[in-house]
């Protein structure tokens, strides 16, 4: 994509990449304290969210989200195939009847510990990764969905989801989509460890788009991602 855009859309050539997204409020809020959530973003944030499902192998959301939102995670707002989508699902509890399983010809994975058994449709495939205290590492899940031939993922949600794929640095990019509102209280998009000292805090690169009345910072978490010993 020439102009501008091409910074914000030229790392997903790349065989392997990790986007994680979320829509928030001014405030930082994803949610109103009663969960109500659709939808929080204009057409704008909308239409980037369906462009990125687009652009990637597999969009990955954790079993809450898949249970609580049921979500389709299909491309409706922008020309383009929908991509895999996938579940990350330590234990295996995820049920048949989400709208996600749909056959639609989109590939359907469900990614959990050894162990686990899930009760899934037929066709839906079924990937294992070692569990860790924490639950499933974040960089595992990828190199298991890699290794079926899902390179590049969206890491859609929820929260938790994203939260632990940042805080483990496997995310590459994050796209944080701001709308002109204020909610006052409710969820957040993420949620790390504190710091103590301004210093240590995380601050990478970040390119800045208007998306209608929305704003999308596009930040670049490979580039502050500590060096591999």
């Amino acid at each position: 994509m020439p102009g501008p855009w091409a910074a914000l859309f030229d790392p997903f050539r790349a065989a392997r990449f990790v986007v994680g997204q979320f829509g928030q409020s001014l405030d930082g809020r994803i949610a109103t304290p009663t969960g109500e959530s659709k939808y929080i973003n204009g057409e704008g944030g909308l239409a980037h969210l369906h462009r990125l499902r687009a652009l990637v192998d597999a969009v990955v959301v954790g079993v809450s989200t898949a249970v609580a939102d049921d979500p389709q995670l299909g491309v409706r707002f922008c020309e383009g195939r929908s991509p895999a989508r996938v579940v990350i699902d330590p234990n295996g509890r995820t049920p048949r009847a989400l709208q996600l399983f749909r056959e639609d010809g989109a590939r359907r994975v469900v990614v959990t510990g050894p162990g686990a058994a899930p009760d899934l449709p037929p066709g839906v495939e079924h990937l294992t990764v070692d569990a860790g205290p924490g639950g499933l590492a974040p960089a595992a899940v990828a190199g298991a969905l890699a290794a079926a031939g899902l390179g590049r993922l969206l890491i859609e949600g929820g929260a938790q989801t994203v939260s632990r794929f940042l805080a483990a640095g496997a995310l590459d990019r994050l796209h944080v989509i701001v709308a002109p509102v204020l909610i006052g209280a409710g969820p957040t998009g993420i949620a790390l460890p504190g710091v103590e000292r301004l210093a240590d805090i995380l601050r990478p690169p970040a390119g800045i788009y208007r998306l209608g009345g929305d704003v999308l910072f596009d930040c670049d978490l490979a580039a502050v991602r500590p060096a591999a010993s």
